[in-house]
């Protein structure tokens, strides 16, 4: 199986140091909904790995963030792609949760649904928390500039990045994925 792993916010919509709390402010970032066309029909499982505390902090609540998620899908199949399936932490930083990124928890559950070593899986995200998260599992860490990935590039702690590619965006880091498969 060839599996991929996406964060969500940043990678496949624009984020907001606000939250996107409703469906109306989930904004796609259309080239990223193309990319994930590109691997689905390339034979890929894409699945995704978020954060949500807004759910916690009571900016939303879980049915909110399932109305977004359909609302990608709708979007996902005109461009012939899938999300297989979403994986998110509810919980609030200061909860000390498995789940939350930087801790591997999510894409271990991955692993462990999917019946997969992660150490040839791709995990891109924009912030040094999916690097960390990635590399704690054992995954093969991308970054993307869109969402905070500019400004975690620019940050004291971009020396964490080291032999990490960083690509503009979702679509070009699924080129470079998919000529070297």
């Amino acid at each position: 199986m060839k599996l991929i792993i996406l964060d969500r916010d940043g990678v496949i919509n624009h984020d907001s140091d606000d939250y996107i709390k409703t469906v109306d402010e989930w904004l796609p970032i259309k080239s990223s909904l193309q990319a994930i066309g590109w691997l689905s029909q390339a034979g890929y499982t894409v699945v995704l790995a978020t954060n949500q505390s807004g759910i916690a902090r009571g900016y939303y609540d879980v049915e909110t963030m399932h109305a977004m998620h359909k609302k990608m899908a709708r979007l996902l199949e005109q461009y012939g792609g899938r999300v297989e399936a979403i994986f998110f932490c509810p919980h609030d930083p200061k909860d000390g949760c498995e789940c939350r990124k930087p801790k591997p928890g999510m894409l271990l559950d991955i692993a462990s649904r999917y019946q997969c070593e992660l150490d040839n899986v791709f995990f891109i995200g924009d912030t040094l928390t999916d690097i960390r998260a990635a590399r704690a599992a054992g995954a093969k860490p991308l970054m993307v500039r869109t969402g905070k990935g500019e400004r975690t590039l620019a940050s004291a702690e971009a020396k964490e990045l080291d032999n990490v590619p960083v690509y503009k965006d979702l679509a070009e880091a699924t080129q470079v994925i998919l000529m070297e498969s």
